[in-house]
């Protein structure tokens, strides 16, 4: 499974958001530290969901980081726009 799928899968479990995008980056990064041959390594993610109701932005970053789990430290670089 690609990490792009395991990341969508994860944060749609964890948080049934009513938005979600998760784009690998990753080429746009080329020659840059981190980057992979092939991709995954540099990911965006937006994801809208209720589930952040009143959580500070450090505290929604924090959950995306938990049910992500074991991904987190296989990839470079993760950007994140999360609102309610």
């Amino acid at each position: 499974m690609s990490v792009t799928k395991e990341i969508h899968d994860r944060l749609q479990a964890a948080f049934n958001p009513r938005e979600l995008d998760v784009v690998d980056d990753s080429e746009s990064h080329r020659g840059h530290a981190g980057y992979q041959e092939g991709g995954e390594s540099h990911y965006n993610v937006l994801i809208r969901s209720v589930a952040f109701e009143g959580q500070s932005r450090i505290a929604r970053h924090r959950a995306v980081h938990a049910a992500l789990g074991d991904i987190v430290p296989r990839i470079h670089a993760l950007a994140l726009d999360i609102d309610v």
